[in-house]
């Protein structure tokens, strides 16, 4: 299982730009390398990165091989009603990790 790391904050004003930062443990493995002996090494990379807010979508981004390993996704959304943030990854191989964060907004 991936190792993820979020930043979210606890609290927030309603109506505040909020930043939302994550990380994933994973290794990338782009397939476009070789081995000693030649032989090409099986691509193994994050393919999708989405965030719910109360169950709405408010970010996606698709990633490709030219993604570093333990992708790094910054970005804001407005602090609205206080509730859950859902985060997923998925990849080749089957891959997929599921994280959640709690806001409280006043």
């Amino acid at each position: 299982m991936a190792r993820a790391l979020i930043n979210v904050p606890a609290k927030a004003r309603k109506g505040d730009v909020i930043e939302i930062k994550t990380l994933i443990s994973h290794v990338m493995e782009s397939g476009f390398r070789r081995t000693q002996t030649g032989e090409a090494i099986p691509r193994d990379i994050v393919t999708l990165f989405t965030c719910s807010y109360n169950g709405e979508e408010i970010f996606a981004a698709q990633l490709y091989p030219a993604i570093s390993a333990n992708p790094f996704v910054t970005f804001h959304t407005v602090a609205t009603e206080s509730g859950t943030f859902e985060f997923k990854w998925t990849g080749d191989n089957g891959f997929a990790a599921t994280e959640t964060a709690k806001i409280v907004v006043e």
